[in-house]
């Protein structure tokens, strides 16, 4: 508890969290700041680029074959995750559905800092896990946050035209992959199979990536301020999903690295791996993704849990938990 603590803490004064809180201060405040929509734009697109481009160079150092099966399962794993928040949380009272949608299609997409954090730890603790097992995060986020964007299409396309007629899947799947912050995202690891772009990424992307990131965060934390109004009647909810989101989409991820572990020999390390990813809630590629996805999401609630209560959740119990458990199965 005192680890989660901790680490809540550090998440309240994390880039990601602070600016985001600086940018709602701000806009509560009455401030007259105004970030122009087109550098928004840029900032969206530099940003789904870099994450795409390392994805794609992951990809491009794996062995295809050995990845096949486990990024099947992680694709699965985001698809699956979306629509448990959509019909869990976006069943509860005063949750409207647009939101519940988003916060799934962010906790089905994955943390790089979640990531980051864990593969040391299993070095530290001596469990083996594939050196391509990173390289997963991709075909989990990509396909959580697209299915989210289509899923919250396919509810509002309804709401508006006020039947229950059959709604055609495929031209709202096409929008969403033509869409700008997917598009970008997809370019990034098309780009980074297919080329190698190491030079200009390690001069320009990874250097910029960071501060970019941090004036996102304002101009959506300006934008949570717009609808605070609304998250104070459901706040609790998010909050209790928060929590324990991430420790159920964990076991969901170790149990199928398990069952991949039966079938063809992948680490425990690596379904380990899976599981930490799963648990984890995107906090860079997720929002901008989702803000022009899905604008009638409430930024405040989706980024809020993930943020706030979601990745500590995942940094403090779900990483040793799972860690804990290799390590009994590993006979230690």
């Amino acid at each position: 508890m005192s680890d989660f603590l901790g680490l809540f803490l550090e998440q309240i004064q994390s880039p990601t969290l602070g600016f985001l809180i600086g940018g709602i201060v701000v806009a509560s405040l009455g401030s007259q700041l105004a970030i122009p929509d087109s550098i928004y734009k840029f900032i969206s697109f530099f940003l789904l680029m870099k994450i795409g481009l390392t994805g794609g160079i992951a990809i491009r150092n794996s062995n295809p074959s050995e990845i096949l099966l486990p990024a099947i399962a992680a694709v699965v794993l985001g698809v699956v995750i979306v629509f448990i928040s959509r019909y869990t949380l976006g069943k509860l009272p005063g949750i409207k559905v647009p939101d519940a949608v988003a916060t799934g299609g962010l906790f089905g997409a994955v943390s790089g800092s979640t990531l980051a954090a864990v593969l040391p730890q299993l070095d530290a603790a001596k469990v083996p896990y594939e050196a391509w097992t990173a390289a997963l995060y991709p075909f989990m986020d990509i396909p959580a946050l697209v299915t989210a964007i289509v899923v919250a299409s396919v509810y509002l396309g309804k709401k508006a035209g006020g039947s229950t007629e059959k709604v055609e899947i495929w031209p709202i799947v096409k929008e969403s992959l033509q869409s700008s912050a997917v598009t970008a995202m997809l370019l990034g690891v098309a780009l980074g199979i297919l080329t190698k772009p190491e030079p200009v990424y390690e001069s320009f992307f990874n250097p910029l990536f960071r501060g970019f990131l941090a004036v996102l965060m304002i101009i959506m934390g300006m934008e949570a301020a717009q609808r605070m109004n609304e998250l104070r009647k459901v706040a609790q909810w998010f909050a209790i999903y928060a929590f324990i989101a991430p420790i159920l989409h964990g076991f969901l991820g170790f149990g199928v690295g398990l069952i991949i572990h039966k079938l063809t020999g992948f680490s425990i390390g690596g379904a380990v791996v899976l599981a930490v990813i799963a648990a984890s809630s995107s906090d860079i590629s997720g929002p901008p993704t989702l803000r022009a996805g899905i604008p009638s999401a409430n930024p405040s609630a989706y980024i809020g849990a993930s943020t706030a209560i979601g990745t500590p959740v995942a940094i403090a119990i779900c990483i040793p938990l799972f860690i804990g458990i290799a390590e009994v199965m590993l006979g230690r």
